[in-house]
């Protein structure tokens, strides 16, 4: 069932100033008229002062009614390259929640690598997500740990686990989280689906560009690609199968949403995807060395592999005596595209994008975020017409000596930088090949916060926000609404 959710408020504070004034000495003896005159004007004067003291009175007692109200929430974000805590202060007047996610009311912090990563070994899981608590609770009053709800919603990483071993390590995280002081229960600890994840993200997207509570076709999507799964969320006027489509409200407007999540099409997990294809080439066919399109010349797979944060190419050096590395962008391009269409002749719909999973046209304005940002950025690409820009780049780079980018890429780190050939062939083969997206499009842009305030564009962010305006979100301890919950 999904929560209702009513329009948020947000405001400003007024700021006050002093209202300059000048008393001028006579020159001569006053008159009795001049005397009259700056009796007036003291009085006058004096009487500003009062009002404008008591209005600086009345705001100093609305901001510290404002701070002995804030409330807090926590969400720990288990994503696939590591483990995020979200810290929330924020108040309620006239009923509506007021949300700050400026340095005052909001902080974050992220360790590696990701929950997924101790699937033989659960336990660990409880150092990373303690350290994660104690960041929380330096910035929440103690007074206040037992109304402030503790949340760890875990994504694509773990959705790729057995659900055993997902268990396994969920338990360990909840016994972490009822010894944390927080109010938290057992049930607050979970997988969530991969549409709830581009849900949420739809939602803080909107929220910061002032856009929900429009019309629905004048929202923005999203289009985000993560480490272990890519999400798709917009609105779409073609009629969408139940099976993808979600509906929520927010005020007068409901909203109509197709989302999905393409599980094992993040970057990292199609990156091991690939490489796991041509080693099972090389392998079967018997030609011992298979060339590498997507890796730059010189790479040697085991270097460093057990340092890698997202855990998707720990064991890389396996590879080593299979695959040989040899950067090319058309043939990588070519070969991500193969990986996309994979189970296409098994599409039961109109049209399937990628793979045999239904995709509607895209319409509108999209955000493109986390691995699309991230990429862009790293090729200091411009924000409109960036895949135009991004086809020559990544020639450019795929075409260059691993040891020569070692050099002019000096303060990134390595498995950022093996990974840059892959990815700009590959947003190509989604975004352009297999979405239809045109190259020139400026609807779309790269972006990690949006709006004037520059809000993080974070799904736990959305997260957040549907759980604050739900009705029964309240410090009584009630279970609030969470999609999928």
């Amino acid at each position: 069932m999904t929560p209702e959710m009513d329009a948020l408020k947000v405001q400003i504070l007024p700021e006050h100033q002093s209202l300059p004034y000048t008393v001028t000495k006579p020159k001569s003896k006053p008159t009795k008229s001049l005397i009259l005159l700056i009796v007036a004007s003291v009085t006058v004067t004096l009487g500003l002062l009062y009002v404008f003291k008591s209005n600086s009175v009345l705001s100093s007692g609305s901001l510290l009614r404002r701070r002995c109200t804030l409330r807090y929430s926590v969400i720990i974000d288990a994503g696939s390259s590591g483990t995020r805590v979200h810290v929330f202060g924020y108040w309620f007047e006239s009923g509506k929640p007021v949300f700050d996610f400026g340095e005052k009311h909001y902080a974050n912090l992220k360790l590696t690598p990701g929950l997924s990563a101790y699937a033989d070994n659960p336990e660990g899981a409880s150092v990373s997500v303690t350290k994660l608590v104690e960041f929380a609770k330096k910035r929440i009053p103690t007074r206040m740990l037992r109304k402030s709800d503790i949340r760890l919603m875990a994504t694509a990483g773990m959705r790729l686990l057995e659900v055993p071993v997902q268990e396994q390590i969920l338990d360990v995280t909840r016994r972490v989280l009822r010894s944390s002081g927080f109010m938290f229960r057992d049930e607050w600890a979970t997988v969530i689906s991969g549409s709830d994840e581009g849900i949420y993200a739809w939602i803080i997207a909107n929220y910061a560009l002032g856009s929900l509570g429009t019309d629905p076709l004048e929202t923005t999507g999203i289009v985000e690609l993560g480490g272990a799964s890519a999400q798709v969320t917009f609105v779409s006027s073609e009629h969408v199968p139940p099976e993808f489509s979600r509906t929520i409200s927010y005020g007068n407007v409901s909203y109509t949403i197709y989302s999905h999540s393409f599980l094992n099409y993040g970057k990292d997990a199609a990156l091991k995807r690939l490489l796991e294809t041509l080693q099972n080439s090389a392998n079967s066919t018997g030609e011992g060395i298979v060339e590498d399109p997507c890796t730059p010349k010189g790479y040697i797979y085991d270097t460093n592999s057990k340092k890698y944060s997202s855990g998707f190419l720990a064991d890389e050096s396996r590879l080593k005596g299979s695959l040989e590395a040899a950067g090319n962008f058309s043939k990588c391009r070519s070969a991500t595209f193969a990986l996309l269409q994979e189970g296409k002749e098994n599409c039961q719909y109109e049209h399937c994008s990628i793979g045999s999973t239904f995709t509607p046209d895209l319409q509108g304005s999209f955000l493109a975020t986390s691995n699309f940002y991230y990429t862009a950025k790293f090729f200091e690409l411009e924000e409109k017409g960036w895949l135009s820009e991004l086809i020559p780049a990544g020639k450019r780079y795929c075409g260059e000596e691993w040891s020569k980018l070692i050099l002019e890429y000096p303060t990134t780190d390595e498995e950022y930088l093996r990974g840059y050939c892959f990815s700009s062939a590959y947003i190509i083969s989604m975004l352009h090949d297999s979405l239809g997206i045109a190259l020139d499009d400026e609807r779309i842009t790269y972006a990690n916060e949006a709006g004037e305030k520059h809000i993080p564009l974070d799904w736990a962010l959305g997260a957040f926000i549907l759980d604050a305006v739900t009705p029964t979100s309240d410090y009584s301890g009630k279970s609030r609404k969470y999609l999928g919950f």
